[in-house]
């Protein structure tokens, strides 16, 4: 009776991008029991960063706690804005011993893709808090231009 049920009950959780049934999930499971963690952290990236546009300025925040700004390298390559440092394990706190460590540290690079072209040599960072503000002036030179149609 339930062998004529599930194909279809599947094809509803395959339409729907949803689990409809227990079967699913033990399918699911069973079929790629880890398959699921990846996804879990494939839009988060460190450094945690806040993108604005206003006044023809981006704005690009990251949060860098524990960071030195001589640690980390801003660069800018094909409308990217690049950041990559480190965050080193202070010295005088391997004597002690420890029941977990959640923090992270070693090296980091993120990638961050600008709305358009910048004005490279306008670009200002500041660093307040642990928190690295970056201010890039969008090139109106190089703004979207406007095609129209013929015909």
């Amino acid at each position: 009776m339930f062998k004529n049920l599930l194909p279809r009950l599947r094809e509803k959780s395959l339409a729907t991008k949803r689990p409809m049934s227990m079967a699913d999930l033990m399918e699911d499971f069973w079929s790629e029991p880890f398959g699921a963690l990846p996804n879990l952290f494939k839009d988060v990236g460190y450094p945690a960063v806040d993108v604005s546009e206003a006044d023809g300025v981006v704005t690009v925040k990251a949060e860098l706690p524990g960071i030195e700004p001589k640690d980390v390298e801003i660069t800018i390559e094909n409308d990217t804005l690049v950041l990559r440092g480190e965050k080193k394990f202070e010295d005088e706190e391997k004597k002690d011993d420890y029941h977990r460590i959640e923090r992270a540290y070693g090296s980091f690079s993120r990638c961050v893709p600008l709305p358009g072209k910048v004005k490279e040599v306008e670009a200002k960072a500041r660093f307040d808090k642990g928190v690295l503000t970056i201010t890039l002036p969008l090139d109106a030179a190089e703004s979207a231009k406007k095609i129209t149609i013929e015909g």
